[in-house]
């Protein structure tokens, strides 16, 4: 019997991974995941099995993992980010239930928040959180209570999955519930294609960033009353008295 590692491979630069995740995929047969995953790491460890399932698949990815695991293999199950944080771990898990075999490891990683506030500066050094604006598996109006509270609480918020084809509305839908309770000029950032080449960040409004246009390549940070810009990034204070 083999096992699943289910492995988060951070923003998708290699200097981004950890080294648990780099020798997990080391020592794996096997590579599943979504077809950009694996792209991000095949040249990198030449020689392995490569598996892939497109989106709305994830079960199907999930189950092969699992099936390749009972056919004696090490496979390694990449996700984006951390493999946790709307990651694969979770429906890993459910999907082989309550059986001990095959055995599940789950490798975390580097977060889009995290990631992207590295870029933007450090917005996250207070209480903060993160809400998916995808509402293929959450209910739009969970979404927005969720964002509704968060913006009650005075969190700086990441936002994922801001926006698709197929939802091309919802960052805007996002900012006018944010905007029933935070002011326009709000300060917030854009990063798009963290780690990866073409990566490009902005600074704006809330109100301006009610009108960007972002894709799911983007992750968005929403800051708290707080935020200030430092040197041209954004910067959420700690609070020590004497700065």
């Amino acid at each position: 019997m083999g096992k699943v590692t289910v492995v988060g491979i951070g923003p998708g630069s290699y200097e981004d991974m950890t080294i648990r995740a780099d020798t997990a995929l080391r020592a794996c047969d096997a590579i599943v995941g979504y077809p950009v995953y694996v792209d991000l790491v095949r040249d990198r460890y030449p020689g392995k099995e490569l598996h892939s399932t497109p989106m709305t698949r994830e079960a199907e990815r999930c189950q092969l993992a699992l099936e390749l695991a009972r056919s004696g293999k090490t496979v390694a199950m990449v996700c984006s980010g951390d493999s946790g944080i709307y990651g694969m771990a979770a429906l890993v898990y459910e999907l082989r239930g309550e059986a001990q075999e095959p055995e599940i490891q789950v490798v975390p990683g580097l977060t889009a928040a995290c990631s992207a506030a590295a870029v933007l500066g450090a917005p996250l050094t207070h209480d903060f959180a993160v809400i998916s604006l995808s509402d293929r598996l959450t209910p739009w109006e969970t979404i927005e209570k969720r964002l509704d509270c968060a913006a009650a609480a005075d969190l700086t918020i990441a936002l994922y999955n801001p926006a698709s084809h197929g939802r091309p509305d919802h960052l805007k839908r996002a900012c006018d519930i944010l905007l029933r309770r935070l002011p326009g000029e709000r300060l917030c950032g854009i990063v798009r294609n963290i780690g990866r080449e073409g990566q490009s960040s902005r600074i704006l409004t809330l109100a301006e960033l009610r009108e960007a246009e972002v894709d799911m390549f983007c992750t968005v940070l929403i800051g708290s009353a707080v935020v200030k810009t430092v040197a041209g990034q954004l910067v959420t204070p700690r609070g020590y008295r004497n700065v």
